[in-house]
């Protein structure tokens, strides 16, 4: 076993095993409080929300509560290792929305990997949650829960695999082509990874303007062309390309964006080298990427490279996204995250990057200064702006969508409630 390994091992078992707790936010010291926090005095608020259920909102916790789902047959880096075993996972991304955006989370491990029971779950559970957020459930079934969800649910519904990946992955991919000055439109873009993220992100970055009949995507058994003999789902044949090209190697030759989505090791520096001037790279499989940030900028000097990893400059990362959309969703109570709110964290994450500066008390986020350049095309999550920049951003998006029940029109006003939010947030909860 390796020390990242034990250290994990003894960061999950120290004290209360695991990583989340359930802490009441109402004191209970005395007889008067169970009277009021329980019976007989709880039938007030019970009434109160059977006579108009958006009373649940303001007696009880619904509207700051997420549900993280999964059955753990996509575990990131790690394959279908069940419902169990990703329940440290799930816990992870309770803690993250947690830390982030002070947003509270039950996470919930279902036992099987037929669609449509988890979707009759998840939609039973409706009533509880705020939003919900799956994660880890594999390709194609993922595609179909998460669309039958939002068609019959009232409220957020979110695969973070595959919308937070493309939001990230579009953010950094806006900064870096203006950094290499090249323009979205013209950039041949090679994906290797073709499952959720892979095409989720494809598609956004058509949305941001990537001309589609400019993308190639690959899987393990070569790229995606039109006329490939082994079978492609529904959702790979839209990507089926007109090309010769029938290897990663041979299609990365010449092209201005790689993104990986897949397996350590599988790009070498020689394909680094047969890329276009100015290459924009993203290895993003986790823990080890497709091509190290070492190996990856030691093969030409005019690369800007991106990771999963926390290690290295530039990384690509969820956790930048999914707090802060979120939070935006939930606090003009959005019934869905469209595809406008999604671009509109995308752009936020953008701007923060390449018009504000890395200096004062934001340093210590990252460590030394930094200015939009090669190392720095994206935010990091403890970047305490990113939550004023994206959660107004995903808010506002929501509201001009006719979306928001609650819409909010004063933002430089919820820019102070976040800040104040969250400053209070860190006072009690210190390295939490």
């Amino acid at each position: 076993m390796d020390d990242l390994s034990r250290q994990a091992l003894d960061y999950h078992n120290s004290g209360r095993p695991g990583k989340i707790e359930v802490c009441p936010s109402k004191g209970c010291s005395a007889a008067s409080d169970i009277s009021l926090a329980y019976t007989p005095g709880v039938a007030a608020p019970v009434l109160e929300i059977h006579r108009d259920p958006e009373n649940a909102y303001t007696y009880t916790a619904k509207g700051n509560l997420v549900a993280v789902i999964s059955n753990g047959s996509a575990v990131l880096g790690l394959g279908n290792r069940g419902a169990l075993a990703s329940k440290p996972v799930m816990e992870g991304k309770a803690l993250l929305f947690k830390r982030f955006a002070d947003i509270d989370v039950f996470d919930i491990e279902l036992d099987t990997e037929d669609p449509e029971k988890i979707i009759q779950t998840v939609k039973l559970m409706e009533p509880t949650f705020g939003g919900i957020n799956l994660e880890d459930i594999k390709s194609p079934e993922c595609f179909e829960i998460e669309e039958s969800l939002i068609a019959q649910c009232g409220i957020p519904v979110f695969h973070d695999d595959q919308h937070g990946t493309a939001v990230i992955c579009t953010a950094a991919l806006m900064n870096a082509a203006a950094l290499a000055g090249k323009s979205l439109d013209k950039l041949k873009v090679v994906f290797n990874g073709a499952g959720a993220a892979g095409l989720s992100c494809a598609a956004m970055f058509i949305e941001a303007g990537i001309a589609k009949k400019n993308i190639i995507m690959c899987d393990i058994d070569g790229v995606l062309r039109l006329g490939r003999e082994s079978g492609l789902t529904g959702r790979q044949a839209a990507f089926a390309a007109q090309t010769t090209a029938g290897t990663l190697a041979e299609a990365i030759a010449g092209a201005d964006v790689f993104v990986g989505l897949s397996a350590a090791d599988c790009v070498t520096k020689d394909m680094i080298r047969s890329m276009a001037a100015r290459p924009i790279v993203f290895a993003l499989a986790n823990p080890r990427p497709e091509i190290s940030y070492e190996d990856a900028v030691s093969s030409r000097d005019d690369i800007i490279m991106a990771t999963g990893r926390s290690d290295c400059v530039n990384q690509v990362n969820n956790v930048l996204c999914f707090p802060f959309i979120f939070r935006g969703a939930l606090d003009v109570r959005a019934s869905k995250i469209s595809s406008g709110m999604k671009m509109a964290a995308a752009n936020a994450l953008a701007s923060l990057a390449a018009t504000l500066p890395v200096t004062g008390s934001v340093r210590s986020a990252y460590g030394r200064d930094f200015t939009f350049g090669r190392e720095y095309i994206v935010p990091k999550p403890f970047d305490s702006r990113v939550i004023e920049h994206v959660a107004p951003a995903v808010a506002k998006a929501a509201c001009e969508e006719g979306l928001a029940a609650k819409p909010r029109a004063d933002w430089d006003a919820y820019r102070t409630e976040l800040r104040n939010r969250m400053s209070k947030y860190w006072h009690n909860n210190k390295g939490v």
